[in-house]
């Protein structure tokens, strides 16, 4: 069974989190001074941007002070009444057993909207009141119907995180998999990740998984997409779609071109429709948007293209009829992109080494390559002593010796006989 990583390598206590020590250590003060009786701010408004450690912050420190810990989505109770049901009562009254218990209300973002009927109002209202710790999360503290909500917290900002914590984390997770890991392919899913913890192990579990080792050709293509953190919420809403229109819209909100969006689907379809029949009907839906995006390539009638995106979205989504609701399935990325990525820097290589060999043969660069570079292999992997004479001669770069080798091994005691 599939498990996702983020769950799977979640720490448990406050040791466990990285990065943000200063907001960490502040969170964890404020709630050591309930022990001397109630603080003049109930509630902490955790504030930051998505995958930096805040929920994940609260649930650590409450298991490290075994306090029951309460959590809701506060997106899901937007009313007065549905506040003070839960956040209300729960704040007022200790735990079963007598413990200590901190109230956490995440999301806070989702009920600023219009749909908002008393929300904001009824979580201050518990906040002045509450007899126990409540933590608040969003990703903005600022948003103006937290003008006075704000008054009451005590404000923590969560920042993101350096590149350099998050592949060190990255590292611990791969070693704990069984991943052997390029340095250098952590770093750049770390990059990547602009500080999203969450994305970044997102991402490595979805280029990792299964795998026994994982080198910076297996990320480099990477590059090709934007942030997954959307895309991934974009295939959710249409594989597992309830309506048209909700799959119609999700691709509006997409951060890939529809020629991306449609390698997306298409490498997903056959994990999460299951029974045969809805694969066949999702596959169909598919193969009549292939055949409108070769239409366009050939007339360049953009006009067609809503019906690729009805039936890559809406076609798929409608043919999920008998497909039982799976467990935790992963979204992978698109293979026929990766290995076309990967194609495209092997030649970029080829031809860098055999710019080199032109140099100093007066040859073209592409005879260099399909006559020359064979033979290259071969001395590169025989004959350590030769191979550092030529990669000097030709002023190859240690990136064109690794190429030319195939093992790591050969590749060092040459670059080390150029001294």
């Amino acid at each position: 069974m599939h498990y996702a990583w983020t769950a799977k390598h979640k720490p448990k206590s406050l040791a466990g989190i990285i990065g943000n020590a200063d907001a960490v250590e502040k969170f964890a003060e404020w709630i050591k001074s309930w022990q001397k009786g109630i603080p003049k701010k109930r509630a902490a408004f955790l504030y930051g941007p998505p995958g930096v450690g805040k929920t994940i912050t609260v649930e650590a420190l409450a298991h490290d002070n075994g306090m029951e810990f309460v959590e809701k989505n506060a997106s899901d109770y937007r009313t007065e009444d549905a506040i003070n049901r839960f956040a209300g009562l729960a704040s007022q009254y200790g735990s079963l057993f007598g413990g200590k218990r901190i109230i956490l209300l995440d999301e806070l973002d989702g009920i600023t909207g219009t749909s908002d009927r008393g929300g904001v109002k009824a979580i201050t209202d518990v906040v002045k009141a509450a007899q126990c710790p409540v933590v608040l999360i969003s990703n903005s503290a600022y948003e103006p119907r937290f003008l006075t909500l704000r008054s009451y917290c005590l404000l923590i900002e969560f920042k993101r995180l350096a590149a350099g914590e998050v592949a060190k984390l990255l590292k611990l997770i791969s070693q704990d998999e069984g991943i052997q890991a390029d340095e250098a392919a952590l770093r750049f899913i770390a990059q990547r990740s602009g500080g999203d913890v969450r994305s970044a192990v997102n991402d490595l579990q979805a280029l990792g998984q299964s795998k026994k080792t994982l080198t910076y050709e297996d990320v480099s293509w990477l590059g090709y997409r934007d942030r997954q953190d959307s895309i991934f919420n974009v295939l959710r809403m249409i594989l597992y779609g309830k309506t048209c229109s909700s799959a119609k819209q999700a691709a509006n909100t997409a951060d890939v071109d529809s020629d991306m969006l449609f390698e997306w689907i298409y490498e997903n379809v056959p994990a999460h429709l299951t029974d045969p029949h809805d694969l066949a009907d999702a596959m169909d839906a598919l193969s009549i948007a292939d055949v409108y995006r070769g239409r366009i390539r050939a007339t360049q009638d953009w006009g067609l293209l809503r019906y690729v995106m009805d039936y890559m979205t809406a076609g798929v989504a409608l043919s999920r009829k008998n497909t039982k609701p799976p467990g935790w399935i992963p979204f992978k990325f698109p293979e026929r992109i990766q290995m076309l990525s990967r194609s495209r820097g092997e030649r970029a290589m080829k031809l860098s080494i055999g710019a080199q060999v032109k140099r100093r043969n007066h040859i073209s660069a592409r005879r260099a390559t399909t006559e020359v570079l064979p033979y290259l292999r071969i001395i590169f992997n025989n004959n350590p002593e030769m191979a550092a004479g030529l990669a000097k001669w030709l002023d190859l770069s240690q990136e064109m010796v690794e190429y030319l080798v195939d093992s790591e091994k050969k590749a060092e005691t040459i670059i080390k006989l150029i001294g």
